[in-house]
C-alpha cells in the first residue's frame, strides 16, 4: 500500500509565489490602516517624527527576512503589515507638514491685498456673483512684497453688499490672468454635529485661503491683464457650459445637462437636488464613480464592437485589450473634462489599476485586488478616506464581490463587452444587492434612504447613462442634439418627481454609532448572499441597531441646548425628556442655500427630532434665515414669533406672537417668555426691541435666550423681571454688539456661562472687545461659536461645554479665538 507523502510531511512545501502573494496582501492592508490611523490625529506632530516612521518602516522591512516555520512566517507578516502602515501615516503626515507650510499668514488677513494671478478653473456664478479658484502669481501689500498660498478661493459680489457699493463682477473666463484687490481669510467653516466639513474640502482641494474681491468705488477696479495658454480644458468646459444655457432655455434643463457635461453641480437648482436625493438618484447627476464607471463600461463595449470588425486590428491588439484600455482613457478623458473632481480621479484611478492587472493577466482573488484599488486611491490622496463616497463606493463592489465573486482575469474584460440579456439580469441583481447591503452603511452617513431607490435607479441609470448622456456628450459637436437631451431629461425630472410624492418617498432615522452601522452593513450583506434563507435571515437582527436607533435625551426634569454653528446669526435646539423647541433658525446665505438647509435640518435629522415649536425671537434674516426649511421638515411645529402680521413665513405656518407671562412646562422643565410686552407691538419699536426673551428652568439650572435685545431692553427686563433674570447659562444679547450686555444686566443674570454666535471675522467686529472685556471681568466663561463650533450643554453638567472642535478635532480644521 502506498502512502500519500503529502500526508505524513509536517509542514507544507515552501511555495515562494503564494508567500510573496499573501505579504503582498498584508503591505496592502497596512497601508490602509496607517493611513487612517494618521487621518485620526488632531494636531500635526514635528516633520521629524513623520520621517522617523519611514526610518521604522524600513528596519521593520529588513527585520522581515524569510525563515522557515509557522511563527516565523507569522513574525515576518506582522513585519510587514507594520512596515507598510509605519511608512503609509509617515508618507501622509510629511505630505500634510508640507502642505501646512503654504498657509495664510494670519497677519494678512482683514487686510486688502493686491494680487495678480490667472483663474484656475470654471468660475461658477450665482444670484449675487460669482465664486472662482485663482492661482496667485504675485502680491503685494502696501507696494511691499507678500507670500500668499499657491491658490486662492474667491467671491466677487456684485451690486449693494455689506461694505457698500460694489461693481458688478466681470466676465471672467478660466486661464485669464488678472489683478484685483482681495480681503482673505484662514479656510474656516461651520462645525456641527453630522455636517459638511468644508475645510476637509479646501484642503483637499489644496486652498489655503478664501476671501472676495474689493471692487467699491473707492478700491482700485479689477483689471484683465490678458488671457494665457493655462487651463484649455477649463477654457473648454466653460465654453462648453455658456453654450448649453444658451441653446436649452429651460433653466432646469439646461442645469442638469451642464452638469453632466461639464461637472458644475452648481448649475443644478436646489429643488432638484432635494427631488434626487429624496429618489436615490443623486449619483447620476454629477460626475460620480459610478457614472464614470458605466461610462467606461459603455465605451468598451462600443470599442470592441468596432474593433472586432477588423481582422488587421485584432491581430494587432486583441479585441477586449483594446476595448479595456480604450474605455479606461475615455473615461479618463470623460473625467477630466468634467473637472477632474475628487469623486472623478478616485474612480480613474480604480479603472486603470484593475485594468492593468487585467492586461498583465494577473489572476488575483477579489480581496487583493480591492485591496490594491483601496491602496492605491490611499497613496494618491489619503483624505479621500474621510469621504463618504469613498467608503459607499468601496463597501459597495465588496459586497458584489462577496455575494457574487468573480476573478480578476481576461473572462472579465470580455465581460465588458457582452450586451446579452444575462449581463441585463446581472445589472438588475446587481442593483438589488448593493441597494440593500448599502442602506445601513447610507443611514450611517447621510441619516436617511430612499425607499424608492431601487425603482428609480432601474430606470434612471440606462436613461440617464445610455440616453441623456451620450445625447448631452454629442450635443456638444452637434448643438441640436441638446434639445433631444432636454426632453430626456424632462421626461426623467416628470418620472422622479412623481416618485418623490409617494408617502414615504424617503425615512429618515437618527445617526447610529458606527458599530450599529458595520453590523448593519454585514447584516445587508447576509441577506444578499447566495446562501440558504435560514443563514441569510441572520441578517436580521444585524440591522436592527441602525434601523431602530434613537439618539439619547436629557432624563425627567432635565434639559439640554445645542448652539449650533451657522456663521453670523442665532439658532439652538432645546431638547427635553420628550419634547424639542427651536430657537431662531439662523441667516440665509442666498437664494439657493440658508442655515435651515445646511445645518438644521441634517442636524434635527441626525438627533431623531420631532419639534414642538419653532420659536423666532424677532424678524432680522440672521434669524429667520432658516425657518422655512425647519418648518417644511417638521409640519406638525407650531410657530411663536414676533415677526408681524404679513410676514412671509405667515403664509407657511401662521405664527402665535411671543408674549410676556407666556408658561408652558415640558418634561418638568418650565418655559416663559420674559419679552415683549404685549404693549410693545404697538409701538413703533425697532425688529430687534420686539426679540422674544426665554427663560428654561428645572429649578436647579436655569438658561436665558435673549436674542437681540439692546440696552433699552435690559432696562425694561431689569424694571420688571428682576427676580427671573438669573441665570447660569446666557446667550450673549446681540451677538456681543455695543449696544448690549450692560454692566447691570450682567450683574442681574450673574451667568457662569455665556454663548456668543457669531460669524468667523464677521464685518460687525462681533463680539466688540469692550464687551467681551465685560464678561471676563465677572469671570464668566464666553463660549464663541467660532472657536467652538457647535456647542452643547446639558442641565445634569452645568459645568460642562462640549465643542464640537474640540471633540472631534482634526489637524486641517483651523483654530480660532474670538
Amino acid at each position: 500500500m502506498q502512502t500519500d507523502p503529502q500526508a505524513t510531511e509536517p509542514d507544507e512545501p515552501y511555495n515562494p509565489g503564494a508567500t510573496l502573494a499573501q505579504l503582498g496582501t498584508l503591505a496592502l492592508l497596512g497601508c490602509l490602516l496607517g493611513t487612517i490611523v494618521q487621518l485620526q490625529q488632531s494636531a500635526l506632530w514635528n516633520v521629524w517624527f513623520y520621517v522617523a516612521f519611514g526610518l521604522v518602516a524600513l528596519v521593520f522591512i529588513a527585520g522581515a527576512a524569510p525563515e522557515s516555520g509557522a511563527f516565523a512566517a507569522l513574525r515576518r507578516g506582522m513585519l510587514v503589515l507594520s512596515a507598510a502602515a509605519a511608512l503609509a501615516f509617515g508618507v501622509c503626515g510629511l505630505r500634510a507638514s508640507v502642505y501646512t507650510q503654504q498657509a495664510l499668514n494670519p497677519a494678512l488677513q482683514g487686510l486688502d491685498v493686491q494680487v495678480v494671478g490667472v483663474v484656475a478653473a470654471m468660475p461658477q456664478r450665482g444670484e449675487a456673483g460669482l465664486r472662482f479658484r485663482l492661482d496667485v502669481e504675485s502680491a503685494f501689500l502696501d507696494k511691499q512684497p507678500v507670500t500668499l498660498p499657491p491658490s486662492l478661493w474667491l467671491g466677487w459680489w456684485g451690486g449693494v453688499q455689506p461694505d457698500g457699493l460694489q461693481r458688478l463682477p466681470g466676465n471672467l473666463r478660466a486661464g485669464e490672468r488678472w489683478q484685483m484687490t482681495v480681503r482673505l481669510k484662514a479656510p474656516h467653516g461651520n462645525r456641527n454635529p453630522h455636517g459638511f466639513d468644508y475645510e476637509l474640502w479646501l484642503w483637499e482641494h489644496g486652498l489655503q485661503a478664501t476671501g472676495y474681491v474689493r471692487a467699491g468705488p473707492n478700491d482700485a477696479p479689477p483689471l484683465r491683464l490678458g488671457g494665457t495658454w493655462r487651463h484649455p480644458v477649463e477654457r473648454a468646459r466653460q465654453a462648453v457650459r455658456d453654450a448649453v444655457f444658451e441653446r436649452v432655455a429651460n433653466r432646469q434643463q439646461a442645469g442638469i445637462l451642464a452638469a453632466l457635461i461639464t461637472g458644475d453641480q452648481a448649475a443644478i437648482e436646489r429643488a432638484d437636488w432635494d427631488v434626487f436625493r429624496a429618489t436615490g438618484v443623486a449619483h447620476l447627476m454629477s460626475i460620480s464613480g459610478l457614472h464614470i464607471t458605466l461610462f467606461a463600461w459603455v465605451a468598451a463595449a462600443l470599442l470592441g464592437v468596432l474593433w472586432r470588425r477588423s481582422t488587421r486590428l485584432c491581430q494587432a491588439v486583441p479585441a477586449h485589450h483594446a476595448a479595456l484600455v480604450g474605455g479606461v482613457a475615455l473615461a479618463g478623458a470623460y473625467a477630466l473634462f468634467s473637472g477632474w473632481g475628487v469623486p472623478a480621479q478616485r474612480t480613474v484611478l480604480m479603472l486603470a489599476t484593475v485594468g492593468l492587472l487585467r492586461l498583465a493577466g494577473l489572476q488575483w482573488p477579489w480581496t487583493r485586488v480591492w485591496l490594491l484599488v483601496a491602496a492605491v486611491v490611499a497613496v494618491a490622496d489619503p483624505w479621500a478616506l474621510m469621504q463618504a463616497g469613498f467608503w459607499l463606493s468601496f463597501v459597495a463592489v465588496g459586497v458584489l464581490f462577496v455575494s457574487s465573486p468573480v476573478a480578476i482575469n481576461s473572462e472579465a474584460s470580455r465581460a465588458m463587452n457582452s450586451w446579452a440579456g444575462s449581463r441585463f439580469v446581472s445589472l438588475l441583481r446587481e442593483q438589488w444587492v448593493v441597494t440593500v447591503a448599502l442602506t445601513p452603511l447610507t443611514l450611517l452617513l447621510f441619516g436617511q434612504v430612499s425607499l424608492v431607490g431601487l425603482l428609480a435607479n432601474l430606470l434612471a441609470i440606462p436613461w440617464v447613462t445610455l440616453l441623456v448622456t451620450p445625447l448631452a456628450l454629442a450635443g456638444v459637436l452637434v448643438n441640436p442634439l441638446w434639445d433631444g437631451a432636454a426632453l430626456a431629461v424632462q421626461a426623467l425630472a416628470w418620472f422622479l418627481g412623481w416618485l418623490a410624492t409617494w408617502p414615504a418617498a424617503s425615512v429618515a432615522v437618527p445617526a447610529a454609532p458606527l458599530w450599529a452601522g458595520a453590523a448593519g452593513v454585514l447584516g445587508g450583506v447576509l441577506l444578499v448572499m447566495r446562501w440558504p434563507w435560514g443563514v441569510r435571515a441572520l441578517g436580521v437582527p444585524l440591522l436592527l441597531p441602525v434601523l431602530l436607533w434613537q439618539a439619547p435625551r436629557p432624563s425627567a426634569d432635565e434639559f439640554e441646548l445645542i448652539a449650533a454653528d451657522i456663521g453670523q446669526g442665532n439658532a439652538l435646539i432645546v431638547r427635553t425628556a420628550a419634547h424639542t423647541l427651536v430657537y431662531d433658525a439662523g441667516p440665509r446665505y442666498s437664494r439657493e442655500s440658508d442655515a435651515g438647509h445646511r445645518v438644521l435640518v441634517p442636524l434635527l435629522r441626525a438627533l431623531g427630532e420631532r419639534v414642538d415649536t419653532l420659536l423666532l425671537s424677532h424678524r432680522d434674516a440672521d434669524h429667520t434665515g432658516g425657518a422655512a426649511a425647519v418648518l417644511a421638515m417638521q409640519p406638525q411645529a407650531a410657530l411663536l414669533s414676533s415677526i408681524e402680521d404679513g410676514h412671509e413665513l405667515q403664509a407657511l405656518r401662521p405664527a402665535m406672537r411671543c408674549t410676556a407671562g407666556q408658561r408652558w412646562v415640558w418634561d418638568g422643565v418650565q418655559f416663559e417668555v420674559l419679552h415683549p410686552q404685549a404693549a410693545d407691538y404697538d409701538r413703533a419699536l425697532k425688529s430687534n426691541a420686539l426679540s422674544c426673551v426665554l427663560r428654561i428652568s428645572n429649578a436647579r439650572q436655569t438658561a436665558l435666550l435673549v436674542g437681540d435685545i439692546e440696552q433699552p431692553q435690559e432696562a425694561q427686563l431689569l424694571a420688571t423681571q428682576t427676580a427671573n433674570l438669573k441665570a447660569d447659562l446666557l446667550l450673549v444679547p446681540h451677538h456681543g454688539s455695543k449696544t448690549s450686555s450692560s454692566a447691570a444686566f450682567l450683574d442681574a443674570v450673574q451667568p457662569r456661562l455665556a454663548l456668543v454666535q457669531a460669524g468667523y471675522r464677521n464685518r460687525f467686529g462681533h463680539p466688540a472687545p469692550e464687551v467681551a472685556q465685560r464678561y471676563v471681568e465677572r469671570g464668566i466663561q464666553v463660549i464663541a461659536s467660532p472657536a467652538c463650533g457647535a456647542a452643547r450643554w446639558q442641565s445634569a453638567q452645568p459645568q460642562v461645554v462640549g465643542c464640537e472642535r474640540a471633540t472631534n478635532r482634526r489637524y486641517w480644521q483651523h483654530e480660532s479665538g474670538f
